[in-house]
């Protein structure tokens, strides 16, 4: 048996995004994975040079100073699960990079190292990720760092070697710390222009849910007044109607009399419907979460719609596994898909209800046999007050209240369709954990 993560009910109000990270915990964090691969880089340039060359170098410094940075990393990582990541951390770590840098460029060979090329790195990512005035510090600190190699010698690892032989290993050297450079830097930026994309993503779908949110409770304000206010006259029509009735003696004819039973009839149909509007809009409001079976989650629907056309179920394996959800609110919106497919199918047509599995979540379809929509018309379907069916048949709202009821418990309403091959509407239901 499977049990949905509890789900919160919809209410009038807008409902709680998700907890998205901040930019300068994105930069943060980047950054710290950037120091990761800086630190394997190193070890093996430094293994490199060693073996390969031939080149003697200060290890036990070299090791000292790659120590220190690991540390730190491991340090800074711990810190920033913990706490809120504030902007001076990501400004902080870059001065101490950069001063770690001129440490490593003083022991293996000061301003002859091809690698004080990568000064420009941390001073591209700063102007990236960092306000002005840590950049232009940051720029500062390395023209420091790259004049202070200039007053010591340093450690001249190539001392033995011929004026030639320098100048050709130097020239590689600037050649290896040109693709390392470009690589850390459109690496470092593609990845933080990846995230952020996501997170203005997730931002501008919370904002949409916010604003539908808005909009039904609008929705539900306009219902219940416009019943509290139609109520009285329509109570008094119904009965002045019942009196002409009781009142009409036999010579009257009986279209006379057909006529009033029409009008307390459509009076009567007028109430439903204004009751029906308050209902729907508000009902999840309050509802309690409650467990079903998905199989009877969609009968319960499948009984309160339509008769024809027919809906047929396929749910296969699935059907028993049960959810927590707001049982009356959801019936009234998988009824309400029903509904609409069984407008567009013809009608010796059938509807189909399939269910299946997406990672953790289950997915309901309903799928129509009818004539399907064009991008125009699907780019505009689930917004108030837009329907495609003839006037007297719809208001527009039953696939807005189930998109938004579906989406405040945290599952989505996906609609695909095709002119000439029908609609299917997916309701996107979870996430579903073992119990």
């Amino acid at each position: 048996m499977l049990d949905a993560e509890p789900m919160r009910p919809m209410s009038s109000g807008t409902a709680a995004p998700r907890s998205q990270p901040t930019r300068e915990a994105i930069n943060f964090s980047w950054l710290l994975k950037l120091r990761w691969g800086a630190i394997v880089g190193q070890i093996v340039m430094i293994a490199g040079v060693t073996r390969l060359f031939g080149v003697r170098l200060p290890l036990p410094a070299l090791s000292l100073v790659i120590a220190l940075e690991a540390l730190t990393n491991v340090a800074l990582l711990a810190a920033g699960r913990r706490g809120h990541v504030a902007e001076w951390w990501s400004g902080s770590v870059m001065v101490l990079d950069t001063i770690l840098l001129t440490a490593l460029l003083h022991l293996t060979g000061g301003p002859n190292n091809p690698f004080s090329f990568l000064y420009l790195v941390q001073i591209a990512l700063a102007a990236v990720i960092l306000p002005a005035r840590w950049t232009w510090a940051l720029v500062l600190l390395s023209l420091l760092g790259s004049g202070a190699l200039f007053l010591g010698t340093g450690a001249q690892p190539l001392d033995g070697l011929s004026h030639a032989e320098h100048m050709t290993l130097h020239l590689r050297g600037m050649w290896v710390a040109f693709g390392v450079a470009a690589s850390f830097i459109v690496y470092f930026l593609m990845r933080v222009r990846r995230d952020l994309e996501v997170r203005e993503s997730d931002l501008a779908a919370a904002r949409e849910l916010a604003v539908r949110q808005e909009r039904l409770a609008s929705l539900a304000t306009l219902a219940a007044g416009a019943a509290h206010e139609l109520a009285t006259p329509l109570s008094t029509i119904g009965l002045v109607a019942s009196e002409l009735d009781r009142q009409l003696d036999a010579g009257v004819s009986a279209r006379a009399r057909d006529d009033i039973r029409l009008i307390r009839d459509e009076v009567a149909r007028c109430r439903a419907i204004l009751d029906g509007m308050a209902a729907e809009a508000g009902q999840a409001a309050g509802e309690l979460l409650s467990a079903v079976a998905l199989g009877e989650l969609v009968g319960e629907a499948i009984a309160r719609a339509r008769r024809a056309p027919p809906v047929e179920m396929a749910l296969e394996a699935i059907a028993g596994e049960r959810l927590r959800l707001p049982r009356r609110a959801l019936t009234q919106a998988l009824q309400s898909l029903l509904e609409n497919a069984q407008d567009a199918s013809p009608p010796d047509a059938s509807v189909r209800v399939v269910a299946g599995r997406e990672a953790d979540r289950l997915w309901l379809d309903v799928i129509d046999r009818g004539a399907g929509m064009s991008a125009a018309v699907l780019s505009r379907v689930g917004e108030p007050f837009f329907t495609t069916k003839p006037p007297g048949r719809g208001m527009g709202l039953g696939l807005f209240l189930t998109r938004t009821l579906v989406e405040s418990l945290g599952g989505s309403l996906e609609l695909d369709s095709t002119p000439g091959r029908g609609t299917r509407a997916r309701l996107l239901l979870g996430p579903v954990r073992a119990s």
